[in-house]
């Protein structure tokens, strides 16, 4: 457990990066921190750590003042993660992972062994720990990054917007990467970011900062969305506060209905005559893309002749993926799968939009409304 006792934070030339700041991050938990720039979410992040001391007020770990651990003993069992992964560039990756059980004392042989398993347990195979960070994709150093900083199994992590500096469909499977780790391993995690949809699929907890190091807004991420606290809370999670506390609500009563399909492969006399469109498939059933109305297969049916598809909705996951794959759909239909990726059929923005307005909820009407204007 993580606790900040009125912390504040003032520079000698005036400035209050954080001021007289009071919040429980609770062990085993992912608390997110968020808000503009400047407002000391990185201040406070690193007084965990030691490598920003409080003007005043106190910062414990497990019920322990941090000031009264030595600053390198304190660093050594706590993770780390920064924005570009901070890896060391003349070492390879697997000697990176290992840094930290080295100064522990463990054997160079042990040690690369786990670094190895680690690089598995965040999705990297064994063969990238041989390479240097150089010769890696940004995605990829920052998976490095996390397994480094899990390297001495530390029961608590700080991660400083981790993610930012890569593409959105790379950041997309680092935080899921992040959440299967979370649910495998149970660390006290400590996240920063400035984007407000990362701390609401991350956080368990989002503490929202105002400028001037002021906590705003301390909650669970759908009280945030249903209750911010006040105009300025209201204002940074945005207008469009309706639409991501879809997040928080099951799709359960969503029920696919059938599609026209086709598969890859497919001669033109095994693709029905159609005035609409079709849905392709692989050999596993798995969505490949649309075939368009009244267009013609010549041949075999191949990818380039397909047109893209939208997201897609998996059973059992939030409303808002369904609304989002039923809008970003080109035919209007979102395609539905099970958690193998296997076709399951495909439902419309009328079905997510009459379930909302069955549950009566004001804050999700509120969003359906908001999506069906866009």
């Amino acid at each position: 457990m993580i606790e900040f006792r009125t912390v504040r934070k003032q520079y000698d030339d005036g400035t209050v990066a954080v001021r007289e700041l009071s919040l429980t991050v609770p062990a085993g938990t992912v608390t997110v921190l968020v808000g503009p720039s400047g407002c000391g979410k990185t201040t406070l992040l690193r007084m965990v750590n030691r490598m920003v001391e409080p003007s005043s007020g106190a910062v414990l770990l497990d019920g322990r003042e941090v000031r009264d651990s030595d600053p390198a003993e304190l660093r050594r069992g706590i993770g780390y993660v920064i924005q570009q992964a901070g890896l060391f560039p003349h070492r390879t990756v697997r000697d990176n992972v290992a840094t930290v059980p080295l100064l522990f004392g463990t054997s160079r042989r042990k040690a690369r062994r786990d670094a190895e398993e680690l690089l598995e347990r965040v999705g990297l195979s064994r063969e990238l720990g041989k390479r240097y960070p150089g010769q890696l994709s940004g995605g990829q150093q920052q998976r490095v990054g996390v397994a480094r900083a899990l390297a001495a199994d530390p029961p608590v992590l700080l991660m400083d917007e981790p993610f930012s500096a890569v593409d959105p469909v790379v950041r997309a499977g680092l935080q899921q990467e992040l959440l299967r780790l979370q649910e495998e391993l149970g660390k006290t995690v400590l996240f920063v970011t400035h984007d407000v949809d990362e701390a609401i699929r991350l956080g368990e907890r989002v503490a929202v900062l105002r400028q001037g190091g002021e906590l705003a807004q301390y909650a669970a991420p759908a009280e945030l969305l249903a209750r911010p606290a006040d105009d300025f809370v209201a204002s940074f999670v945005g207008k469009d506060r309706g639409y991501r506390s879809l997040s928080f609500v099951d799709s359960s009563g969503l029920e696919p209905g059938p599609v026209d399909t086709v598969h890859i492969g497919d001669t033109s006399a095994d693709v029905p005559s159609r005035a609409g469109w079709v849905l392709a498939l692989d050999d596993q059933d798995r969505p490949r893309g649309w075939l368009p109305p009244e267009s013609t297969v010549r041949g075999r049916l191949t990818e380039d002749q397909l047109v893209a598809g939208g997201s897609l909705h998996t059973l059992g996951r939030p409303l808002r993926e369904a609304l989002d794959a039923a809008l970003s759909s080109p035919t209007g239909r979102g395609v539905v799968v099970d958690a193998d990726g296997v076709f399951q059929g495909v439902i419309t923005t009328g079905q997510v939009l009459e379930l909302i307005e069955n549950r009566r909820s004001p804050v999700l009407t509120e969003g359906a409304v908001q999506c069906s204007r866009d």
